[in-house]
């Protein structure tokens, strides 16, 4: 009897806890395309909002690593110009940790670099899910791996003897 008890709780709890996580992946969809939207639309308010005051946003360039005070110094150009990026998730994976206060995520971009990945962190803060880590990727297809080396070589190769250097 106890374990046909112990069952139906699990049934229940899984079919309670589906619509919870549907909802959950709901919301983090939301913020994540409302904060595209936002840079498409060159809202700096709005945009920075979406994001932890202590958000990362590392970008494609590999010198790309801007902590959130210097992401918006950087951006505020674009966005005063009223047009920053403009990014719309093609697809996209939704994770949660087992206390459902954080969510990872990866998604495929449509972007004017074309295809791109981005990745990331969401973190809930009063109810609100907002991105607090965001890895932005060019995609490149494995094909074209050794093409695309070559060109970036030079470039690394100063990063990473500079790298040595620290």
């Amino acid at each position: 009897m106890k374990v046909v008890s112990t069952i139906l709780f699990l049934i229940v709890m899984q079919a309670t806890a589906q619509p919870i996580l549907t909802s959950e992946k709901t919301a983090v969809a939301k913020t994540l395309d409302e904060w595209h939207k936002a840079a498409a639309i060159a809202n700096f308010d709005l945009y920075f909002s979406l994001m932890t005051t202590d958000g990362v946003f590392i970008g494609t360039d590999p010198t790309e690593n801007w902590q959130n005070k210097d992401f918006k110094a950087f951006a505020r150009p674009f966005f005063d110009k009223g047009k920053a990026w403009n990014f719309t998730a093609i697809q996209r994976n939704i994770y949660f940790s087992k206390d459902m206060k954080t969510a990872y995520f990866d998604e495929l971009l449509d972007t004017q670099m074309k295809i791109c990945r981005g990745s990331g962190i969401l973190q809930k803060h009063k109810g609100l899910w907002k991105i607090a880590h965001y890895v932005l990727s060019i995609a490149i297809p494995n094909e074209k791996t050794d093409e695309i080396v070559k060109i970036k070589a030079d470039f690394d190769n100063i990063i990473i003897q500079n790298s040595k250097k620290l």
